[in-house]
């Protein structure tokens, strides 16, 4: 197997909440869309997005986990520079987001998180170093 990843697929408690959130609120466009069960964005070249129905996904994949606490990961959003990661994150507060402001780093770069209506954080960071870099210019963003 090579090392990529094409899906990353969250579940979700309310898909019109979380339609809602991304769509009206952040602007996304869905690749596809099936009201109340899955959406797909596209957010790379070769990454889909799936924000699926829990109820659906348990049905597929097994039982979720439940309890206190923030979901086991993150998923990131690089910017160009500082300036970017605030806008961001200012829109994401405008669509609803719970957003923890941004602040400098330890290693070097400036971020910070908001949470979706199912609680995923996401980080909107400038990391000036080497790798981020290198995924904006991947990614055409200089």
């Amino acid at each position: 197997m090579d090392a990529r990843v094409t899906f990353i697929t969250l579940a979700v408690a309310e898909v019109a909440a979380t339609r809602r959130f991304y769509v009206d609120g952040l602007g996304w466009e869905p690749e596809f869309e099936s009201p109340g069960e899955v959406m797909f964005f596209r957010v790379a070249p070769m990454v889909t997005l799936s924000l699926w129905s829990a109820s659906q996904f348990e049905a597929e994949v097994g039982p979720i986990q439940t309890g206190p606490g923030i979901p086991p990961l993150t998923l990131a959003h690089n910017m160009p520079d500082r300036g970017g990661v605030d806008q961001v994150l200012a829109a994401a507060a405008a669509a609803g987001a719970l957003v923890s402001r941004a602040e400098e780093r330890e290693w070097g770069g400036y971020s910070g998180y908001f949470s979706d209506p199912d609680g995923f954080r996401w980080e909107v960071a400038y990391n000036p170093g080497p790798i981020g870099v290198d995924l904006l210019r991947a990614a055409g963003i200089t």
